[in-house]
């Protein structure tokens, strides 16, 4: 039986446990997929399971993407573009690190029909996903993309890879047509930003990357003033989809029986 994991710090909240397993018994195939809490010591080791072939493949999220690199082969291009993975397969012996993140951001921007053509967005976060979603905005050719985080060091770096982005303080809140929550402000329910949204008027999308919980301080600012409020819940769905298909050549279905499934 292929045996897969999806590895991260908090893991408790990730579906995708649930979502893999469910299209493994889809699709007939013989696997089993879980996660697992780790701890960056733990990276060595999990990358060596994968090459014994005791692990498949793995799935990477925060705060990993960026600090697994080190013990990987060979990147794709859209990992190497952002420096970032979030999906690991074997090849011939050698370690792959794949980058599912940039698509599963831009179909999902894409089934809501948002046009992000020319629109001013910013995002909260410097995370290990935000490359991926720089470069997704970048593709869907946004006119402008500012960038703020708590630590401001974290900021300044992805500068130096995305030259373009503008950095501004965190609090300070420029005129925006979008705004994406990349932070892991949303996952624990006492969270707050401490920063208002309520100035910046109407018709503006909230992006949060948080899938689970569904409801955060965040998306009920988005909610608010006739904005327009997107969760990660459709990013989540087609980044591993396109994970799915790197393990098993197989692409699996996204319909609403799945959907209901993973919400209840």
């Amino acid at each position: 039986m292929k045996k897969f994991l999806v590895i991260g710090n908090p893991i408790e909240h990730s579906l995708s446990p649930k979502l893999h397993n469910y299209w493994i018994k889809s699709n007939n195939l013989d696997g089993i997929y879980g996660k697992l809490e780790a701890n960056e010591r733990d990276l060595p080791e999990l990358c060596k399971l994968i090459k014994k072939g005791d692990l498949e493949g793995l799935n990477v999220t925060v705060p990993f993407k960026k600090t697994i690199l080190p013990f990987l082969d060979i990147l794709s291009g859209n990992a190497l573009r952002t420096q970032s993975v979030n999906t690991i397969s074997l090849d011939k012996g050698n370690l792959i690190g794949n980058n599912t993140d940039i698509d599963g951001f831009e179909l999902s921007i894409k089934k809501i029909n948002y046009d992000v053509n020319g629109k001013t967005i910013l995002i909260l976060g410097a995370g290990g996903v935000v490359p991926s979603i720089i470069c997704a905005l970048q593709r869907m050719n946004a006119s402008k993309i500012f960038l703020s985080n708590r630590t401001k060091k974290k900021a300044d770096h992805l500068k130096e890879l995305f030259k373009e982005i503008d950095i501004v303080e965190w609090g300070s809140l420029p005129e925006f047509d979008m705004i994406i929550n990349a932070t892991t402000l949303g996952l624990k329910k006492n969270d707050k930003f401490g920063l208002d949204f309520s100035q910046h008027g109407k018709n503006k999308l909230f992006y949060d990357v948080i899938y689970t919980p569904f409801s955060t301080e965040f998306s009920e600012a988005g909610n608010s003033q006739d904005n327009l409020n997107e969760n990660g819940f459709n990013m989540f769905l087609f980044q591993a989809q396109k994970a799915f298909n790197i393990w098993h050549h197989v692409e699996p279905e996204i319909n609403q029986e799945l959907i209901t499934f993973l919400k209840n």
